[in-house]
């Protein structure tokens, strides 16, 4: 099998995934959690990195252009003073799910733009391998696809398997 083929199509599975979480997340479930830890957040946290680690290095990023400054925060910042993000106004269910349209839009090319061969990830916070690094990318949003299902699953909603799309 054709491994940018597989990518993409891990790529489009996780992110249905998600969008099913997004979809059926009551309001009350959404804006809730301690921030910066909030339902909302942890949804956009995982498509902004999506987006991130989909292109080949850290200089061909060009934020989402409904980014909200530290938005997909979700601990202390990186670099000093390491303060916790500032709280923001929510992003609604509707503008998430319009940023993993784009997201979902862009797999193919993002994919096919990267190379897989490469020792680096083009991230000098990760040292792995871009093919390494991409795998882990997928794991991210599926780590935070089940902390929302668990969260749905209280609510007595279950969410359906997506192996691939």
């Amino acid at each position: 099998m054709d491994v940018r083929a597989a990518l993409k199509g891990q790529y489009r599975g996780a992110l249905a995934m998600l969008r099913q979480t997004i979809e059926r997340c009551p309001d009350e479930v959404w804006l809730s959690g301690q921030h910066p830890r909030t339902v909302w957040r942890i949804a956009y946290h995982a498509l902004f990195y999506t987006h991130l680690y989909l292109q080949p290095d850290l200089g061909s990023f060009t934020p989402w252009e409904e980014d909200r400054s530290h938005a997909a925060h979700l601990e202390a910042l990186p670099w000093p003073p390491h303060e916790m993000p500032e709280e923001c106004e929510p992003y609604s269910r509707a503008d998430v799910l319009r940023y993993l349209d784009l997201l979902t839009g862009m797999i193919d090319e993002g994919v096919d733009r990267l190379d897989l061969d490469s020792e680096e990830s083009g991230f000098p916070w990760y040292d792995m391998p871009k093919l390494d690094h991409q795998i882990v990318n997928i794991r991210h949003i599926q780590q935070h696809v089940g902390e929302i299902s668990e969260l749905l699953f209280r609510q007595g909603m279950e969410d359906h398997w997506v192996g691939r799309a």
